[in-house]
């Protein structure tokens, strides 16, 4: 009490007046009508507290669902179809708190893609494609989705770049194939459907590409006995 009145000029003070405040192992005065905390034995004023405020906030604000715990979260709920707008709402908290996150966004494409959402699902297939211009299947899922909307050029090269990416992704040349063919390419795409049975010869495509070579090789064998036109006289 000595050292307080002594830093204060010397006039008494009742204990009621003060306020304590713990700081670490010290204890600290707020003598009347201070608002900082004063150390009577270092004879020198402390730090205010009142700065600690904002980022207690956000510890606070920090406290929920990590973006780990959300994308586990959206896994899963995308098993059940009913339960893919909840999957959605999951990505999009993940990708809200981790907005690079390439996994997030492939995955919330392909939820939107099984909830028919194709537009919204190119969107987050690109947004992959652009953080990651290297990501095969990131330009995979983006092809899919360019060939069945129609844009074959954007898809072939995208597939390409694919492919290149994964070549022993079978799935990649079943589709390449299929956007060659709309394409008129047949060579390109019989290139692709071969490629596409050498690495899954038994796959769930299989039947269908082989169909293909089929319709190909036939179309060939009538165009090759199809009659010249003898040429007209003069």
């Amino acid at each position: 009490m000595n050292l307080v009145e002594e830093q204060f000029g010397g006039a008494p003070v009742s204990l009621h007046e003060l306020r304590f405040v713990e700081q670490g192992r010290d204890v600290l005065v707020v003598p009347p009508g201070a608002s900082r905390p004063f150390d009577p034995l270092k004879q020198q004023w402390a730090f205010s507290f009142e700065p600690a405020k904002p980022r207690s906030a956000k510890v606070h604000a920090l406290k929920g669902p990590s973006p780990e715990e959300f994308f586990q979260a959206a896994l899963d709920c995308e098993t059940d179809p009913e339960r893919l707008p909840q999957a959605v709402d999951s990505y999009r908290q993940a990708l809200r708190l981790s907005p690079n996150w390439i996994d997030a966004h492939i995955n919330l494409g392909v939820a939107l893609y099984q909830m028919g959402r194709i537009d919204d699902a190119r969107m987050e297939f690109a947004a992959a494609v652009e953080l990651d211009p290297m990501s095969g299947i990131s330009r995979y899922n983006l092809g899919c989705v360019l060939e069945e909307q129609g844009h074959i050029d954007q898809a072939i090269e995208h597939l390409r770049r694919a492919a290149r990416a994964m070549p022993a992704h079978a799935d990649v040349h079943f589709n390449l194939a299929r956007a060659y063919e709309k394409r008129g390419d047949r060579q390109m795409a019989r290139t692709e459907w071969l490629t596409y049975l050498r690495h899954a010869p038994s796959g769930v495509w299989a039947e269908q590409a082989r169909a293909h070579l089929g319709q190909m090789t036939a179309a060939r064998r009538k165009a090759n006995k199809a009659p010249i036109p003898f040429p007209g006289k003069q």
